[in-house]
C-alpha cells in the first residue's frame, strides 16, 4: 500500500494548504521577501550602472595602459672596494624624449591578443597664440585611425570634423573660448626655439574634462614631431585592453616584454579604484544583510507553523507518512515563500529601475542585466529552503502518538 504522501503533488498541495491556512503570517513574510528582493535588484542595478558610467567617463578620455620611456637618473662612477663615498645628489630633470625603437615596440604590441588597440603618440608643451591672446597647451600628435580606437574624439565633437592632416588641428571647447576661435580660424603654435606653425581649426571637441578641453591640441604626428623637436619619435604608446580590470596585470607583463615603463589606468586613478571597490563592498553587505533578514523571517514563520500544525503532523505520521516526506513539506514551504516573494520583488525592483531611468535626474542610464532577477530569485529560494531546515527537522521528529494529543 502506498503512503498518503507518496505523491510529490500531494506534498506540494499540503505545503500550499499550510501556507494558506496561515494567511496573515504568509502575507507578512511574502511582503518582507518582496521588499528585500526589490532592494537587492534595485541597489545592484543602480551601483552597477553608476560604476559603468564613472568608468566610461574616466576611461573615455584616457588610455587603459600608457607605455613610456624609462626615467633618466644620475650615474655614479664605480669606486674601489675599500673606498667610502658620501653622495649628495638631486634627482635628474626629465627631458622630453622619444621611446627607442618605438616602431618595433608597436609591431610587437599589435600582435598581443589582449590589446585590441595600440597608438603611438608624441605629446609635449607649446604655446598657442591668436591675436593678443595666448595659452599654454599640450600638443598631441597621433595617427587618427589608431588613436580613435582608444579615445573616440569624433564622438565628442561639437563643431567641425576630426581632421588633423595637412596643417589642420582640433582643439578643445575651453581653449577655443579662451582664444576666441571657431572652425575655420587660424591658430599659431609655438614649440620654442623658433619652431612655429600656423594651423587651421578643423574641429572643436568637448571631452567633459575642463583641463583637457582647455589644453589639448590634436595634430598630425609628423607636424607635432617637428614642433616638439622630436623628428621621427614618439613620447608614449597608448593601448586599450580587452578587460579593464586586468590592466594592471597586463601593464606588468608589458614592462617585462618591452623593458619600458607601463602605467595602467588603475595606477593613475587610485582614488577612483578605491571608490569603486567601496561601492562593490557596500552592495555585497546590503545583499548579505537583506538575505539574512529574509532567512530569519522565513524560519520564524515556519517555526510558528510547525507548532500550530503539530496535531495535523501527528495525524499524517500515524497514517503512514515517513519522516522524510514531512521534512520535504516544510522545505517546500520555505522554497515557495522564497520563490514567490523574490519573483514579485524582482519585478518591483525592475520597475523601480525603469522609473529611475524615465523620471530620474537623467545623469546616467541604469541597465538591468538579464541574469540579475533570475539569480536573485534562485538565491532567495535557496535561502528559503535553508531557513526552513530547522523547523522542518523539528516537525519530522514528532512522535505520532504525542503529536495527536497536542491541543
Amino acid at each position: 500500500m502506498r503512503p498518503l504522501l507518496a505523491s510529490a503533488w500531494t506534498e506540494w498541495l499540503i505545503a500550499l494548504r499550510f501556507l494558506l491556512d496561515n494567511r496573515m503570517q504568509t502575507l507578512l513574510i511574502l511582503f518582507g521577501i518582496t521588499v528585500g528582493s526589490a532592494v537587492i535588484v534595485f541597489i545592484t542595478a543602480l551601483i552597477t550602472g553608476l560604476q559603468e558610467n564613472v568608468i566610461e567617463r574616466t576611461l573615455g578620455t584616457q588610455a587603459h595602459i600608457r607605455i613610456l620611456p624609462l626615467d633618466e637618473f644620475n650615474r655614479l662612477a664605480p669606486l674601489p672596494d675599500d673606498a667610502v663615498s658620501l653622495v649628495l645628489e638631486s634627482p635628474r630633470a626629465q627631458r622630453l624624449r622619444s621611446i627607442s625603437n618605438w616602431q618595433d615596440v608597436v609591431a610587437v604590441l599589435d600582435q598581443h591578443p589582449r590589446l585590441p588597440a595600440v597608438s603611438p603618440v608624441v605629446s609635449g608643451p607649446a604655446l598657442a597664440l591668436s591675436g593678443v591672446a595666448r595659452a599654454s597647451v599640450a600638443l598631441i600628435g597621433m595617427d587618427p585611425e589608431r588613436y580613435e580606437r582608444i579615445i573616440p574624439v569624433s564622438d565628442d565633437l561639437i563643431a567641425g570634423a576630426f581632421r588633423v592632416g595637412a596643417g589642420h588641428a582640433v582643439i578643445g571647447s575651453e581653449l577655443a573660448g579662451d582664444l576666441g576661435l571657431d572652425v575655420g580660424d587660424k591658430l599659431r603654435l609655438d614649440g620654442g626655439d623658433g619652431r612655429e606653425a600656423v594651423v587651421d581649426i578643423s574641429g572643436i571637441f568637448e571631452l567633459g574634462v575642463r583641463e583637457l578641453d582647455a589644453r589639448y591640441v590634436y595634430l598630425d604626428l609628423k607636424q607635432a614631431q617637428t614642433l616638439l623637436a622630436l623628428p621621427g619619435g614618439v613620447t608614449v604608446i597608448d593601448t586599450r585592453v580587452d578587460e579593464i580590470f586586468a590592466a594592471d596585470e597586463l601593464a606588468r607583463r608589458i614592462e617585462r616584454l618591452t623593458g619600458l615603463q607601463a602605467e595602467s589606468w588603475m595606477q593613475t586613478n587610485g582614488q577612483l579604484l578605491n571608490a569603486l571597490t567601496s561601492q562593490s563592498m557596500t552592495t555585497e553587505m546590503i545583499r548579505v544583510f537583506v538575505g539574512i533578514s529574509v532567512a530569519f523571517g522565513i524560519a520564524s514563520v515556519l517555526a510558528v507553523s510547525v507548532v500550530q500544525r503539530t496535531r495535523e503532523i501527528g495525524i499524517l505520521r500515524a497514517m503512514g507518512s515517513p519522516r522524510g516526506q514531512i521534512l520535504r513539506v516544510f522545505l517546500l514551504q520555505g522554497g515557495l515563500l522564497g520563490l514567490i516573494g523574490s519573483g514579485i520583488g524582482g519585478a518591483v525592483g525592475w520597475g523601480l529601475v525603469q522609473i529611475f531611468n524615465i523620471f530620474g535626474p537623467g545623469l546616467f542610464w541604469v541597465p538591468v542585466e538579464p541574469a540579475l532577477v533570475p539569480v536573485a530569485m534562485l538565491i532567495a529560494t535557496l535561502a528559503g529552503v535553508l531557513a526552513a531546515a530547522v523547523p522542518a527537522r523539528r516537525a519530522a521528529r514528532y512522535d505520532p502518538a504525542v503529536a495527536i494529543r497536542y491541543v
